[in-house]
């Protein structure tokens, strides 16, 4: 008989991870703001500013663009090949794919609905009014608080929870949880925090290898 699935929850990230580059760059390019992504990107980066200026940046690309506009970028941005499957297949093995993220509620739901995950987990610091998208409020991320929520949620326990993502807001999940994957991240302290280290282009194969992945002891 095989062993059973490890895990109860499978978050993860979407920029740099779901995405092939970082997903708010369609955006900056479909609403004429790349130069401002670039700025806030430099800048964050280069540890000129915090994650939470970052994001708030970010987000401000969207001020002003109704929801479908979002949405009509969010359909044509690249991505890893078999999305879809490689949720089904989640589920298929008796656990809840989730998003865990610093993006705003209309892209979870967007990916929750194209894709099938069954919960997610932002930052919600945006009011739409009449499908119309408004500035960001200050921002104070943390993805282990999103963890937290979506642990109470599922009824998942933190050791039965594998996270995978790309970037430094990623790793104190990689240590929350019972284990973390690095997809495709370029940060070599991001690499070295993961248990596992992965670069692929379709996410079926990753999926496969949670099942050999065993959590931290």
């Amino acid at each position: 008989m095989p062993p059973r699935f490890p895990w109860r929850l499978v978050t993860f990230d979407i920029d740099g991870t779901l995405t092939r580059g970082h997903g708010w760059v369609p955006i900056a390019a479909a609403f004429g703001r790349t130069a401002d992504f670039e700025r806030t990107n430099r800048r964050f980066f280069a540890r000129e500013e915090s994650e939470d200026a970052h994001l708030e940046a970010l987000l401000d690309l969207a001020t002003g663009r109704t929801v479908a506009e979002v949405e009509a970028v969010l359909e044509r941005t690249p991505r890893l090949d078999g999305i879809r499957e490689a949720v089904d297949r989640v589920v298929e093995l008796g656990a809840t794919p989730a998003l865990l993220t610093h993006n705003p509620p209309y892209v979870l739901r967007w990916y929750q609905r194209t894709f099938g995950f069954r919960d997610g987990s932002g930052v919600d610091v945006q009011a739409i009014v009449h499908g119309r998208i408004g500035p960001p409020g200050p921002v104070s991320a943390d993805k282990v608080a999103g963890l937290r929520a979506l642990l109470g949620r599922t009824g998942a326990r933190p050791s039965e929870t594998v996270h995978i993502g790309d970037g430094w807001a990623d790793v104190p999940v990689f240590r929350a949880a019972g284990a973390g994957v690095a997809l495709n991240s370029s940060l070599p302290d991001v690499r070295a925090a993961a248990d596992l280290v992965l670069d692929a282009s379709d996410l079926r194969p990753v999926v496969a290898a949670l099942e050999g992945l065993p959590p931290r002891s």
